[in-house]
């Protein structure tokens, strides 16, 4: 999942560690000591940059498009395994590594959460194991639908190029009302998803049928997700750009393209699900 709540929350944490003090409600009387220069915060070593978050976020690119090459390569083809009304059945193993690599990044990102300034070794590791992940699902996918993974790697593409234009065109404005919601909605699908899952463990994979489904609801669904995903981009060009006038250390450069690289990993997935729905109608 994303992670624009945790920028948020870096973010305030970030500017209130160089913040001026709240001013006091007691009466002091006045110290005269000779003249006096205005607050201005401490200027850090090397600060955050717009132009260092791409490249931080070219270098996770590289790092996770090489680990889903592996992962495309080490999963299989399906193997038919029953027939039913004249239609084969088919059983499709994911390897175990790439159910391993999406633990892993799990735990990546929660931990970073918390640790922030520790993204530059954090977000590297998490994008070779969320990349095998990506790799191997996505080969799964091309099995079955004959070059999805180019429309929905396109679509991601094509997706991110227009809410970078109407975030920069200020069409969408990144307002604290814009940002609750989308956070909002973002914790509710993340709560929804890990109850599906619960489900499923408890009730079977055909327990909840309509994620997977063709039929209207299951198409509509993915896409209000997918367009959830989408706005969370422009929560992520905020957090960059932000960091980049308050003067974040450099190291929330890292963090910045983590968070970006999550969130359009998602959206990728998303629309791989939603076309593999189209497919099907």
């Amino acid at each position: 999942m994303p992670s624009p709540v945790f920028n948020e929350r870096t973010m305030q944490s970030a500017a209130t560690t160089w913040a001026p003090p709240e001013p006091s409600t007691e009466y002091f009387p006045p110290i005269d000591d000779g003249p006096t220069s205005p607050w201005a915060p401490p200027k850090v070593a090397e600060p955050m940059t717009v132009n260092g978050t791409v490249s931080a976020t070219a270098v996770l690119f590289v790092l996770l498009l090489a680990s889903a090459a592996v992962g495309w390569i080490q999963t299989g083809s399906p193997e038919v395994v029953d027939v039913v009304n004249g239609r084969e059945v088919y059983n499709y193993s994911i390897p175990t590594l790439a159910w391993v690599g999406v633990v892993a990044g799990l735990g990546l990102a929660i931990f970073l959460a918390f640790k922030p300034h520790l993204a530059k070794f954090i977000a590297p590791l998490y994008a070779l194991a969320q990349g095998f992940f990506v790799g191997a699902i996505s080969r799964m996918y091309e099995t079955f639908y004959d070059g999805i993974v180019v429309q929905a790697a396109g679509a991601t593409i094509a997706v991110f190029a227009v809410m970078l234009v109407l975030y920069r065109t200020g069409v969408i404005k990144v307002t604290d009302r814009f940002r609750k919601i989308v956070v909002s909605a973002t914790l509710g699908i993340a709560v929804f998803y890990g109850a599906c899952l619960l489900i499923r463990l408890f009730a079977g994979p055909g327990s909840i049928s309509f994620l997977s489904s063709p039929s209207l609801l299951g198409i509509g669904f993915s896409v209000l997700v997918a367009g959830l995903a989408a706005f969370n981009l422009a929560l992520d060009f905020d957090f960059i750009e932000r960091g980049a006038e308050q003067r974040l250390d450099k190291n929330f450069e890292w963090y910045a393209a983590f968070g970006l690289l999550v969130t359009i990993v998602w959206l990728y997935l998303e629309l791989l699900r939603l076309l593999a729905k189209l497919r099907e109608r």
